[in-house]
């Protein structure tokens, strides 16, 4: 073992699961043994750990994608980190890797498990964002799910988040008309001002569908959905006939105590031959590389633009992801739990 990488590692446990809202009393903060790699196994030093929303499912016992996370263990989260100790062919001490290092300092994680990156002249952040699993949920859920054409109107929800912020550029580069919603007049400001977006609705507005229809004058033809709920029912209310609808997240039913039926406007899936579709990225993970190249060519010219908010402390983590659900963040939100490699 490294003389230089300590005992102490930090790590939050899940206690409890979340009846409604995450509270700190779902988690206890913890210090536990320093983890030991064994063959094929790296020992990572967390530097950004991923705050997502699936945090919420990830906690709840309920049917999902993955298997929920057990009480007792340690919380998963995707990470971004350094090597400090490697027992794995092709990782050597000081590369930096992806993965699902989880809330804590240390990991001892698989190498066929992560992903090595090659920083170049980007930020270390950027490979948690438009070049990590954000960006890969973005192209796939866009160009494989929701098929734009050019000359459509897409529609996408939570446009000033990670996913949706990407997913309104990458539709404008098809030659889409993209009509963003977003929760605060500044929001809506950025992405119209800066990412390009043809309009922008905020979704406090009290008529809501009324403000879709009037920036989306010839109805929806996608709809990219990262929230489910009243917003879902309003995109619904104004699809065009053979409209597609991806489903990414449902983040706005994620703290309800008991789920509701469907939305109000499914007969529209009908009566428009419309067609939705859930879709979760790592489905697509054989494909990832392609996605990247294509993702990193854009950002390389200068046709994608993002936005980082980067919250210190693995302590605080708790807090942090609780912003998500407030919409008090501001793009691509991670917890900096050490200092990057100089």
């Amino acid at each position: 073992m490294a003389q230089h990488v300590p005992i102490r590692n930090r790590r939050w446990i899940l206690a409890n699961r979340p009846q409604t809202e995450i509270e700190r009393d779902l988690l206890t903060f913890e210090d536990g043994p320093l983890p030991e790699p064994g063959e094929g196994e790296v020992l990572v030093r967390n530097i950004y750990l991923s705050i997502d929303p699936t945090h919420r499912i990830w906690m709840s016992d309920v049917d999902q994608y993955m298997e929920p996370v057990a009480i007792g263990d340690v919380m998963r989260g995707g990470t971004l980190g350094v090597v400090e100790v490697s027992r794995a062919k092709g990782l050597a001490v000081g590369d930096i890797v992806t993965g699902q290092g989880g809330w804590q300092d240390y990991a001892a994680v698989s190498g066929k498990a992560l992903r090595r990156v090659e920083p170049g002249g980007l930020p270390l952040a950027a490979f948690m964002g438009p070049l990590g699993n954000i960006g890969a949920t973005a192209y796939f859920g866009l160009f494989e799910v929701a098929k734009p054409r050019p000359g459509e109107t897409v529609l996408v929800s939570a446009a000033a988040g990670a996913v949706g912020s990407l997913v309104g550029q990458m539709a404008k580069l098809m030659g889409c008309r993209v009509v963003g919603i977003a929760g605060s007049a500044e929001k809506c400001a950025w992405i119209t001002n800066e990412l390009g977006f043809d309009a922008a609705v905020n979704y406090r507005d009290a008529d809501l569908v009324g403000a879709i229809s009037a920036a989306c004058p010839k109805g929806v033809d996608v709809y990219f959905d990262n929230v489910g709920g009243k917003i879902l029912d309003a995109a619904l209310t104004l699809i065009n006939i053979n409209a597609r609808i991806a489903v990414c997240g449902l983040i706005s039913t994620y703290n309800e105590i008991e789920q509701g039926g469907g939305p109000a406007m499914f007969r529209n899936v009908l009566m428009k031959r419309a067609r939705i579709e859930g879709f979760i990225v790592s489905d697509y993970w054989r494909r990832y590389p392609e996605a990247y190249a294509a993702i990193g060519a854009w950002l390389e010219k200068g046709l994608l633009k993002y936005r980082m908010d980067i919250r210190d402390g693995l302590e605080n983590a708790p807090d942090i992801l609780k912003l998500l659900f407030s919409g008090a963040h501001d793009g691509k939100l991670l917890v900096r739990v050490s200092a990057e490699p100089r």
